[in-house]
Order: structure tokens, then sequence, then C-alpha cells
């Protein structure tokens, strides 16, 4: 960026400690993750309702960790800071192959590549596990015995089906709140995440739709309780060394 000639500052956020409550959701605990969903559901409206408690975009931290970078940007004019951004992202693929030996079409494009080394690397060891498969597919069955509609039923698709299927009711209503964005979102090309744009909603908007998601958060926990410990740690492995082999 200095080449370029620009100010920049190297940041890298720093990470909180893991709690003993998170450590325990991420391991598939029952208790942990049913006191989570009671309040939260599956964290998609509850950031409306409770956003200093997620630590959501939408709080306003009293002590927030801010990128150096972003005061540096905002005093320039709107053609530096669009001259700005073309040299961070042109930077990005340069420190990416020279770090990571990858190569990137833009600074985009490194999310881009983690999808789709994650869907690959899950694809081939958690949806392919036996035991996976077969307590994926007893949850889905317990689903719809609550009279869930139920798609795909592997590993990867019952383990995210609850937060998507909440989070496209909040992109379906940021886009009825929008006139400069399609009704109905396009589908996401391969490996890239689908743009979502969030409602703008009080938490008293929030609170009726939160409801419905923790009644099926909870639903869906009591189906799968015996499938999150045994899919959480080994999904875990596997996201590890994606974010490793990418530097995250």
């Amino acid at each position: 960026m200095k080449q370029k000639g620009f100010t920049y500052i190297a940041y890298v956020r720093p990470e909180k400690p893991e709690t003993d409550e998170v450590t325990k959701r991420a391991s598939g605990d029952y208790q942990a993750m049913r006191k989570w969903r009671e309040r939260y559901g599956f964290g998609v409206f509850a950031e409306f309702v409770y956003p200093k408690e997620l630590d959501s975009p939408l709080a306003k931290p009293d002590n927030p960790e801010i990128d150096p970078n972003w005061a540096i940007q905002s005093k320039l004019s709107a053609a530096q800071g669009a001259a700005f951004r073309k040299a961070s992202d042109a930077c990005m693929v340069v420190a990416a192959k020279q770090v990571l030996g990858k190569d990137l079409k833009s600074g985009d494009d490194y999310f881009n590549q983690i999808n789709k080394a994650s869907d690959r690397a899950l694809a081939a060891k958690v949806d392919s596990d036996p035991q996976l498969i077969e307590l994926a597919a007893a949850m889905a069955s317990c689903l719809k015995g609550k009279g869930n509609a139920i798609g795909k039923t592997t590993p990867q698709e019952m383990y995210g089906r609850g937060f998507q299927m909440f989070n496209d009711q909040a992109d379906k209503l940021g886009r009825a709140q929008r006139d400069d964005v399609p009704d109905v979102a396009p589908p996401a090309k391969d490996g890239e995440n689908k743009m979502t744009y969030m409602p703008d909603l009080s938490a008293a908007e929030a609170k009726p739709y939160l409801a419905k998601e923790i009644k099926a958060a909870l639903d869906d926990l009591e189906c799968g309780k015996d499938f999150y410990p045994a899919y959480l740690p080994k999904a875990a492995v596997v996201n590890q060394q994606v974010n490793d082999e990418f530097g995250m």
C-alpha cells in the first residue's frame, strides 16, 4: 500500500477468548445448546432483539476494536477512497500469493476460495461419514414428523438448514424494504456466499419472528440431540484445517 502511495497500518482484530459455554456448545453439549437456543434461536432475528449480547454490527459496543485504516479512509475524498480500495484489493492478491501461495482474482476471491475449499473438505469428510449420514437421516425423519419440510439430508444440510431458513426469511424482508435489489435472491454461484440484505427492524418488530425461530430451533435441537455431538467436533477439525490453509 505504501508503494502505491497510501498510508496503511497492518491490523489484525484481536480474538476474544472462548468461554466455557461457547466451548460446550461447539462440542454439541445439549444443555449448553438448549440454553442458547431458548434465548437466541438460530441467531438470526435475535441480532435485532439482543444486538449487544451477540456482538452484532447492529450494536454500538462500549469499547469497539476499530481498524485504524477506517479512520485513514474517512479522511479521503470519494475518488481517493475508491483508489484506496482498489489498491488494497490488488495488494491482497499479491499478499495471498507471497504468503499463502494462493492465486486470487481479487480480494473477494479469497473468501470465495475459502468457501469452495470448505465445501469440498466437508463433503469429503462429514458427508461421507457413515455415522453422520445415519444420524442426519434420523434427525430429518424426526423433523418431518413435527411437520417440517426437509430437502437434502446430508450432514452439512441438516446442520445448516435451520439458520438458512430464517436467514432467507430475513433476506426476504430486507429485499422488500429496498428498491435497488430484486425481491428474490438470484442463485449463488458455486463457492460464493449469497448476498443477504438484512431488514430494518426494531426489537419489538423482530420479537414475533424470533419467537417462531426459537420454537423451530428447539425442535431442531431435540431431533438433533444425537447428531450435533457427533457432527460438530468432526466438522470443527475440517474447518480448522481449511482456516490454517488460508491463514484465517
